[in-house]
């Protein structure tokens, strides 16, 4: 099992739940614009959120931040130490530093020694785009291997310093060389593991990357805590993150909807009917199944199974609660609304906040 590391109020390894982590996208010293990112995020399930920290006036910014938010927040740092430093000042609850980029020694033991005096982990996070050039590969390029050298590296730095609050990671844009990496890195130590495919693009073909590779690590038991990295509005990484570790079984949080393909004998706008009910459910916390079929071949028996279900017939279609029928046929045009309202009584029900 792997060390425990503390983050404020969340803890990360040594068989605790995996925790989900994003970043916000605002400039740093516009406080109110990143407190209200942090404060979607955290609405959104982020149980960590890191911030950009690329200037004196960004450190500066944190201690209103700090201030105005609940999640613990991490410091990313990159190029200056003495950005750590503020941060650390500023009382962020970890630091993510770049091996890649704060390479002096002195530096690095200098940001070490304030961490422990704080009480406060750090992050060593090698990237495959930002390794220093003695890491890379005789073509020049970056490795799994050359990373998980380069974080290592920095590992045994901050241990001959005493300090162990250590998360380590080893992000790249390829799946394939981020697998490589993190099986490497599961050999190596024991710290705990921030699992993420860097740089993985738009919502839509990001999620299905970070899905692959976050995937396959997932399942080998691999990652204590992860973050999807995607283009755009942040909220969408939380999402996609539950939605792989939901699929894994390993956290369940929100709306697990399983909607069928559809197929020449499918009587209603299933996929109209689904994009409504997945919107309008967004915002649900509870962990509720809701399976939407377009006919009965497999559609009774996934009603069944469902928290909530659907099963369409010709222009109509059956509403299932806990797998029992309700009675009377629903018209197409109020279907998405009639799942949505079972889901919500079933909320309330439940007594778990669903908004």
């Amino acid at each position: 099992m792997r060390r425990q590391v503390r983050v404020g109020d969340r803890v990360i390894g040594g068989g605790a739940p995996i925790v989900v982590q994003s970043m916000t996208n605002t400039d740093t010293c516009d406080v109110a614009a990143t407190v209200a990112q942090i404060r979607a995020l955290e609405d959104a399930g982020s149980e960590l959120v890191r911030v950009a920290v690329p200037s004196a006036e960004a450190a500066a910014a944190l201690t209103d931040i700090l201030r105005q938010t609940r999640v613990p927040l991490v410091a990313d740092i990159h190029f200056d130490h003495r950005l750590a430093l503020a941060a650390i000042d500023a009382g962020v609850h970890k630091l993510r530093l770049n091996p890649g980029n704060i390479t002096d020694r002195q530096k690095i033991v200098e940001v070490a020694r304030a961490a422990a005096r704080a009480g406060i982990p750090i992050r060593v996070g090698a990237n495959s785009g930002s390794l220093d050039a003695a890491y890379l590969d005789p073509r020049g390029r970056a490795s799994a291997d050359g990373m998980v050298r380069s974080a290592l590296a920095e590992i045994r730095l901050l241990e001959q310093e005493g300090f162990d609050a250590i998360v380590v990671s080893a992000k790249a844009t390829d799946v394939r060389m981020t697998i490589d990496a993190y099986r490497l890195l599961a050999e190596a130590v024991d710290y705990p593991l921030h699992v993420g495919v860097t740089e993985a693009g738009t919502p839509w073909e990001g999620a299905i990357r970070s899905g692959v590779g976050l995937g396959v690590l997932l399942a080998e038991g691999i990652g204590d805590t992860l973050r999807v990295s995607l283009a755009g509005d942040p909220v969408a990484e939380v999402r996609a993150a539950y939605a792989i570790l939901r699929t894994l079984g390993l956290r369940a949080r929100g709306v697990d909807l399983h909607v069928c393909p559809t197929c020449g004998r499918t009587g209603i706008d299933l996929a109209a009917i689904a994009t409504r009910v997945q919107e309008d459910l967004a915002d649900v916390v509870a962990p509720i199944s809701v399976a939407l079929m377009g006919c009965v071949v497999n559609g009774l028996g996934e009603a069944r199974e469902a928290d909530v279900g659907l099963v369409g017939a010709r222009g109509t279609g059956t509403i299932y609660v806990r797998g029992e029928p309700v009675p009377g046929a629903v018209p197409e045009e109020d279907l998405a609304d009639a799942v949505v309202s079972a889901v919500r009584e079933l909320c309330c029900e439940q007594g778990v906040r669903d908004a």
